[in-house]
This record gives structure tokens, C-alpha cells and sequence, in this order.
């Protein structure tokens, strides 16, 4: 059975992007904004992945991670971050919220695919059952 791959980022390009390089390996559901991905969450939704942006409308990455990693439901889901911005503190910031990788923008595909997996390798209880 595949998992759950929640994408938030208000490019829809990207978007359209992750869930063709993970559509075999997860069910990837899309939203444009952390407060869109929060009101999916709390339906009784549980991924077995995030990969989010920083720079969103309603809701920026770091309150939506925030809100995530405040949560004993959510906090143990991997959370990637893809970010436009290659800035040390913002990296930072990020790892210290609870964020597992920190992925620059314009990204590789196949690097993206494959530190995402290696991610749930490392933390199995997070793997597709």
C-alpha cells in the first residue's frame, strides 16, 4: 500500500513536480499554503512525508512547521523544506524548529528523491506500509 506525501508550496510547477517524481512510491496530496495543509492535517490526516516551502501566502513554512512540531500527533512526521532562499540562518532556523532536510531551489529531482528516502530508511516508522 502506498503512503502519503503531503506537498505544500504555492508554486503549482512544483507541485506538479514532486508528485511526479514520488507518484510510485506515495499518494501525494497537494496544498498551496500552510494554513490549507493544517486544516488537511487536522481532518484526521497523517503523511508519511512533508516537503513544504518557506515563502507562502496565509501561512509561511515556519509557522506551519511550528504548528506541526507543537503537535504530539504530527511532531514525529519528517518534514522536508525546499526554499528558494540559500541562507545559513534560515537553515537554521529550520533544523532547530525540527526539520529533517533543507533542500535549495532550483533542486534535483533525483537528489530530492533520494535524501527524501533515505530519510524514511532512517526513520522507518515513517515508511508506506
Amino acid at each position: 500500500m502506498k503512503g502519503f506525501l503531503l506537498a505544500v508550496d504555492d508554486f503549482k510547477s512544483i507541485q506538479i513536480v514532486i508528485s511526479s517524481i514520488f507518484s510510485q512510491d506515495f499518494d501525494v496530496v497537494r496544498k498551496p499554503n500552510g494554513k490549507e495543509a493544517l486544516a488537511w492535517l487536522f481532518e484526521g490526516n497523517i503523511p508519511d512525508l512533508i516537503i513544504t516551502d518557506l515563502q507562502m501566502p496565509e501561512m509561511c513554512g515556519f509557522e506551519f512547521i511550528s504548528n506541526l512540531k507543537s503537535n504530539q500527533v504530527f511532531k514525529g512526521v519528517p518534514i522536508v523544506v525546499l526554499s528558494g532562499k540559500d541562507d545559513s540562518s534560515e537553515r537554521i532556523k529550520c533544523y532547530k524548529l525540527g526539520v529533517n532536510e533543507f533542500i535549495t531551489k532550483p533542486f534535483s529531482p533525483e537528489e530530492l528523491r533520494i535524501r527524501c528516502l533515505n530519510l524514511l530508511e532512517r526513520n522507518p516508522s515513517a515508511l508506506p506500509h
